[in-house]
């Protein structure tokens, strides 16, 4: 763990913070809102981690970047354990709950074994109990400022199903209901508990999985899924982020925030007729 002083404020906690949307988010909500970060991360990105380290510094924040499985509950308490001893009682104006360690296969068919027991549970523990033993944690420690926001991170995947996400898939509709439930606990506290739904975004998971053939052949697909003809950023869903911590967004509580601009609109028109056009009578 490494921390840096240069200035007071409240503070972001990122679970998942050393690459992909939850580093993006980190950069964002230190360059915008002036958030000190807390960062938590596995350690298999270290040069991605020590950038978001070096970013966040340059806005003249303070920054934490703990290694640790944020994931689990013992990884959590230590976490959360840290940031009270950083942070102080009453810091934490943000969380954003940006895990994404998860099982990719089928339950019955497919070519490969069917997912087991523990990869299910590694799961849903992972991208959708964590959410809770966060909150739980934040709010046992007194962590959390006066109209705090806890914001979890989801897909379309629940609307149009990916054959090999199941597990995934069911594990965000987890999330959803356990954020549910925790605006109607929190709100009477002042706090928000809310969903950002985004689509595909071209993060360094999906670049180690994927080969080009495959990264180009995502890149044609999101062209004629999405309206706008492209694939969204990590840059766009971080932007909207501090959008999110201003009076002008208090009412929303509970909600599932669609970012995806439109991406499953298209789907069945595809389906039915490949030019995007109506289909012949």
């Amino acid at each position: 763990m490494s921390a840096a002083r240069t200035s007071e404020g409240p503070w972001a906690v990122i679970a998942g913070a050393s690459s992909g949307t939850g580093a993006a988010i980190a950069v964002q909500v230190a360059r915008q809102p002036g958030l000190n970060v807390f960062g938590m991360h596995r350690g298999r990105y270290l040069d991605q981690a020590a950038e978001v380290e070096r970013q966040v510094l340059a806005t003249g924040r303070r920054m934490v970047m703990m290694q640790g499985d944020a994931g689990t509950p013992e990884g959590v308490a230590r976490g959360a354990d840290a940031l009270l001893a950083t942070a102080g009682p009453r810091s934490v104006k943000l969380f954003v709950h940006a895990l994404a360690s998860a099982s990719v296969g089928q339950f019955i068919t497919g070519d490969k074994q069917p997912l087991h027991p523990r990869q299910l549970a590694r799961t849903f523990e992972s991208m959708a109990h964590s959410f809770v033993y966060w909150a739980q944690a934040l709010v046992a420690r007194d962590l959390l400022t006066p109209s705090a926001r806890l914001l979890g991170l989801t897909n379309p995947l629940t609307e149009s199903l990916l054959h090999n996400t199941g597990a995934i898939t069911a594990a965000k509709a987890a999330l959803e209901i356990y954020v549910r439930h925790l605006a109607l606990e929190l709100g009477p506290l002042g706090h928000r508990v809310n969903l950002l739904k985004f689509g595909t975004v071209m993060t360094p998971a999906i670049r180690h999985v994927c080969t080009p053939e495959v990264l180009e052949r995502l890149e044609e697909a999101h062209r004629r899924i999405n309206p706008a003809g492209r694939m969204c950023t990590l840059e766009e869903v971080a932007r909207i982020v501090p959008t999110l911590l201003g009076d002008e967004a208090e009412w929303f509580n509970g909600a599932t925030i669609d970012f995806t601009g439109g991406m499953t609109l298209r789907l069945l028109d595809l389906v039915l007729n490949e030019e995007g056009g109506p289909p012949a009578s």
